[in-house]
């Protein structure tokens, strides 16, 4: 079964597919990296923590395991059913409002890349509002030569990804299209993305009552930031 797909996204491939074209059994594939570690070099655990946009729940158990309380959010019901060790909320970022704030809020996968400029306003909204005044805000963001090096490949358990094309379709806002190979499967995925220089990057997050504490790995890719109190 496929969800309806946005405009400028889609996916191809086995399975059910989210509206921005992600596959649900691929994510399910996807092995957690060093995401944990970073977070908890710069927010240690034990702590509550907000996962934005958290998929099959990749990171999501291995945050829970090394000692955070996790709350996950994804829009996608399908998603959401193998999440494990967290509490789940289904909810677009940009929408969300619980009734309560965070040590930490994370929010993954180059979403603040989001194309449209009032939904990356928003969930960035949705960051300030829901850390605590002394909390961190742990972003991970498109690093520098992320539209240049075209193509590239990575390997992913027993199978690799390959990042095809990166083009311009106006307006501050580029389409990229990425091939996921495995022995059994393979998928494809199309999305939207706004690219942010450094400075763009500062201003968003300042705008939504941020500012960058620093920057976390060489490459400028995870970030840690502060509510202005």
């Amino acid at each position: 079964m496929e969800q309806r797909q946005r405009p400028g996204y889609a996916g191809t491939g086995p399975g059910e597919f989210t509206p921005d074209g992600c596959a649900v059994d691929l994510y399910r594939r996807l092995p957690v990296r060093d995401e944990p570690q970073i977070i908890a070099a710069a927010a240690p655990p034990p702590a509550t923590l907000l996962e934005l946009g958290c998929g099959t729940g990749r990171v999501t158990k291995g945050l829970a395991e090394i000692g955070y309380e996790v709350t996950a959010v994804d829009e996608s019901a399908a998603m959401l059913g193998f999440v494990t060790g967290a509490y789940t909320v289904q909810s677009p970022i940009e929408d969300l409002s619980l009734d309560r704030v965070f040590d930490v809020v994370f929010l993954s996968s180059f979403l603040v890349h989001a194309p449209d400029i009032t939904v990356r306003r928003r969930m960035l909204q949705a960051c300030r509002r829901h850390v605590e005044p002394a909390g961190t805000v742990i972003i991970q963001r498109e690093g520098a030569g992320w539209h240049t090096r075209i193509p590239r490949q990575n390997p992913i358990a027993d199978g690799y990804s390959r990042v095809t094309a990166s083009t311009d379709v106006g307006d501050g806002v580029r389409e990229v299209h990425v091939e996921y190979d495995f022995p059994d499967a393979h998928w494809t995925q199309t999305f939207r993305t706004r690219p942010l220089t450094v400075p763009q990057f500062e201003t968003a997050l300042h705008e939504a009552g941020l500012f960058v504490e620093r920057y976390l790995t060489p490459d400028g890719t995870w970030v840690a930031a502060s509510p202005i109190n």
